[in-house]
């Protein structure tokens, strides 16, 4: 299982100072979820930037780098455990995309092809890597480059999950476009007894800031109420860089 942070802010700022006092809870969370990191950011122009390593977080000085020196308003950032059959390698390592959309993913489903005939024969030729997270990602895209909105995509492709994968542990994810970062949240409540970590394990939660940032994440560290709100299943989590106001969107 692998674990994940996003963040909006009403103005530009290093990464670093985006996910602010939650950096670096989030980040020991490496010491165990080892298997590679990825970070995404919205950049000046609009796009998306994607950098990732297939190794520790705490092992490369570039993450550090990157912290410090890249600025955005809008960024994902997601540290691996990589599940048993799939190698820990660049192209299995998240976030998956390019310049329109970055997609980190904490959980599994099986088998990974039960989305290949949803993803389509030319998407599925530009996967990159074996896992499942990715072709849940492209069933996410194919929504996407056929016209849905970013909300109704994820949970079009988690219905699709769900009716076509044999099992599932946990859907969530977060989603990064040019136009702001989407959170989906579900899980099979099974899931949290058969080799996890216990009830709550696969909550997503989050928090608008007293300077107008909002974070959403994975657990990990204490998330307490009334500061930090849980994100319901099934709903998605939608936020926009320069309000950093979250709207939830159900069923």
């Amino acid at each position: 299982m692998c674990r994940l942070i996003g963040a909006v802010s009403p103005q530009p700022t290093t990464t670093r100072d985006l996910f602010a006092e939650d950096l670096q809870p989030f980040l020991a969370l490496a010491d165990e979820h080892d298997d590679g990191w990825g970070m995404a950011v919205r950049v000046p122009n609009h796009t998306v930037e994607v950098v990732k390593e297939p190794e520790r977080a705490h092992d490369g000085l570039r993450l550090r780098s990157l912290l410090d020196t890249s600025t955005t308003d809008a960024a994902l950032l997601h540290v691996r455990m990589a599940s048993p059959g799939f190698p820990v390698t660049m192209a299995n390592t998240h976030p998956f995309g390019d310049k329109s959309s970055a997609f980190a993913h904490n959980g599994d489903f099986s088998p990974a092809g039960a989305l290949d005939e949803v993803i389509g024969a030319d998407l599925l030729a530009a996967a990159e890597g074996q896992t499942d997270s990715e072709r849940y990602y492209l069933a996410v895209r194919r929504r996407m480059d056929d016209g849905l909105g970013p909300v109704k995509a994820l949970m079009q492709a988690a219905d699709d999950i769900r009716s076509l994968a044999d099992r599932l542990a946990s859907l969530n994810c977060l989603l990064l476009t040019p136009h702001g970062l989407y959170a989906y949240t579900e899980h099979d409540p099974a899931s949290e007894v058969i080799g996890r970590r216990g009830p709550g394990y696969f909550g997503l939660h989050y928090r608008t800031t007293e300077d107008g940032r909002t974070v959403v994440a994975s657990t990990g560290w204490p998330h307490p109420a009334p500061q930090w709100d849980v994100l319901p299943e099934r709903h998605v989590l939608e936020l926009k860089p320069g309000t950093g106001a979250p709207t939830v969107h159900g069923r």
